[in-house]
């Protein structure tokens, strides 16, 4: 499970995107999309799965945030995925409930090779600062689409939006981090009854 390393470049009318990913990394990162509170919520991101992430994203932020954090999650997943290759020998699935103050937020995935994403997150205000609530969904139907994940994300409870956001990022991290991390029972066999985790 060596050099599981990949680089992905996007560029649209609306986006320009660059991301490098190392999945056996320390959480290092090198983070600059334009909007503070995504940056903020993508150190969270590196810094708890443990993948080295480095992420240039210019967007058209003069209309709104919308297309930067939605192509830069489409730019994540995809290196992810480019990362994970075949997805021999890891542990596929993991859940965690993860709680910050008064919040609790619960994530589960499964590293399938099929996207899929279940959201039970509600915010009481539409924004967080100037950032909009709606953009975190938006994140992670963009990174489970291109990753090739399942992932179900619930808030159990919480008051604070910021704290709500951030749970929601840290446990998808914690989770991303143990799915992906080699199974020492099964070296190099993926891990499914199919042969495949590709579709």
């Amino acid at each position: 499970m060596s050099g599981r390393t990949a680089s992905v470049s996007r560029s649209t009318k609306e986006t320009q995107i660059s991301v490098s990913v190392d999945l056996d990394g320390k959480g290092l990162n090198e983070i600059s999309t334009g909007v503070g509170f995504f940056d903020h919520m993508l150190n969270q991101l590196s810094r708890h799965s443990l993948i080295d992430m480095k992420i240039d994203t210019k967007g058209d932020l003069h209309i709104d945030d919308h297309h930067t954090v939605e192509d830069t999650g489409i730019a994540i997943g995809q290196a992810i995925s480019k990362a994970l290759g075949e997805r021999r020998g890891i542990c596929r699935y993991a859940s965690i409930d993860l709680a910050m103050d008064e919040t609790l937020t619960s994530a589960a995935i499964d590293v399938s090779g099929r996207p899929f994403l279940v959201w039970h997150v509600e915010f009481s205000a539409p924004k967080i600062g100037t950032f909009d609530t709606e953009l975190v969904r938006e994140f992670f139907q963009a990174l489970a689409q291109n990753a090739g994940i399942t992932l179900h994300v619930r808030n159990q409870y919480g008051v604070n939006n910021h704290h709500i956001a951030e749970t929601c990022f840290k446990a998808v991290a914690r989770a991303l981090r143990a799915a992906i991390e080699a199974d020492p029972r099964q070296e190099g066999a993926i891990p499914s009854t199919k042969g495949t985790l590709n579709g």
